[in-house]
């Protein structure tokens, strides 16, 4: 194993990771905005959302079980490549397909697509750096998650709002088209399997191993689980869901200028995930993993800013402004808490578990999220003019939340 951490095949890791999460991030934003902007409801943007999710929650326990079996490296490029290609179908299908039907159906694609992928990067760490540099390595790794955030959203907005939605398939094509070639290089510690089971039995298996490890060796693990499901529930998708739904069609600006304002804000939320990153490596040897639910307790007091100032302040500018900058801060410290949590799985499960374990966790955390999306379409459209009602509601439920669950992260 590599004793420092920036060596050759973690640093391709981390540039293909930049690139290719860069056109995702920039197609994710573009895609959905495109959407609302065509049919103006909330309601049906919650409903496209929510179905994205699903196949990202279906493919994760399959991404996990591939990681553990098959080379990490080869996932990647295969995935990689595979998203070029629908881009380009994507593309050439624009003119005479149904565009709700159309988009929904890409959006689908994409999240299950990282579903599977992400298991094999996160299994990937561990078999690069040493076990001392772990928590580093997963802060490089989810701020080089939010530097692509920011980056996509920001360039994805401008070249959205100035040449359209065509210009920014073109770009992501290029990008997922690099990020593959350039992982063809990496080299990551790989032992084949051989078991010679049915893939289906194989499969099976892996994921109900994976399911008793969390409830009976690891019981802990499953109860943190289901507190970020409540948060995923209640917080996580009223921001999926209210970023752009507020600033492209509550607050009073020109079409243009409210596209590359959700861009921004977009990247404010990706900036916060970098600034976290930043800070947990910094704070890494600090950072006491039974203090993690006063980092969620932190992320529930910074949705209360947004509710209040779009009841009392008719300023769009203003609110804009407030928004964006909790969302900054919400991201920052939801990041350290993800790190934090990652680590300690990634630490607390034997090797050969990992990636099945982190597809686990992915998966049934990403359970509440259309739910959530599909709940706060509907509550954003029944509230218009009231939608101050819906972020505040969303901050009172994700406090309790909070402080009902502390006892949790002091038992770990």
């Amino acid at each position: 194993m590599n004793q420092k951490l920036f060596s050759k095949d973690f640093t391709l890791v981390i540039a293909g990771q930049i690139i290719s999460l860069f056109g995702n991030a920039a197609l994710r934003f573009a895609l959905p905005l495109y959407l609302l902007n065509r049919t103006g409801s909330c309601t049906l943007y919650g409903a496209v959302t929510a179905c994205a999710f699903i196949p990202a929650i279906l493919l994760s326990p399959a991404g996990g079980i591939i990681a553990d079996r098959v080379n990490k490296r080869n996932v990647m490029v295969i995935l990689d490549f595979l998203t070029s290609a629908l881009i380009l179908i994507f593309y050439l299908c624009m003119g005479g397909a149904n565009i709700i039907l159309l988009i929904g159906g890409m959006l689908m694609l994409l999240y299950g697509i990282a579903g599977f992928y992400q298991p094999s990067v996160q299994a990937s760490i561990p078999a690069l750096v040493n076990k001392d540099k772990l928590m580093a390595a997963n802060a490089v790794i989810n701020s080089v998650s939010s530097l692509s955030g920011l980056l996509g959203p920001v360039l994805g907005g401008i070249l959205y709002s100035l040449y359209g939605l065509k210009t920014v398939l073109f770009l992501c094509f290029f990008c997922f088209l690099l990020s593959a070639i350039m992982e063809l290089f990496i080299v990551i510690p790989f032992e084949k399997r051989r078991d010679g089971e049915n893939i289906w039995k194989t499969a099976g298996c892996d994921f109900s191993e994976s399911l008793s490890f969390i409830r009976k060796e690891k019981p802990i693990i499953g109860k943190v689980l289901l507190v970020v499901c409540a948060i995923n529930l209640f917080m996580s998708a009223m921001i999926v869901v209210g970023l752009p739904y507020l600033i492209t069609e509550v607050l009073n600006f020109s079409p243009v200028q409210a596209n590359r304002l959700y861009g921004f804000a977009e990247g404010a939320l990706a900036a916060g995930g970098i600034a976290g990153g930043v800070l947990t490596g910094i704070l890494s040897k600090r950072l006491a993993v039974k203090k993690a639910g006063n980092l969620l307790l932190a992320c529930a007091v910074c949705v209360f800013p947004i509710g209040i100032t779009l009841a009392v302040c008719s300023s769009d500018m203003i609110n804009y402004i407030v928004i964006s900058s909790c969302c900054f801060l919400l991201m920052a410290i939801s990041t350290m808490f993800t790190v934090q949590m990652l680590t300690f799985v990634q630490a607390e499960t034997p090797p050969d578990l990992v990636g099945k374990v982190i597809a686990v966790i992915l998966m049934i955390s990403m359970c509440a999220q259309p739910i959530g999306s599909a709940i706060y379409g509907i509550l954003f459209e029944n509230f218009r003019g009231f939608e101050y009602v819906v972020v505040l509601f969303a901050g009172i439920i994700a406090l309790a939340i909070a402080i009902g669950t502390k006892k949790v992260f002091k038992s770990l």
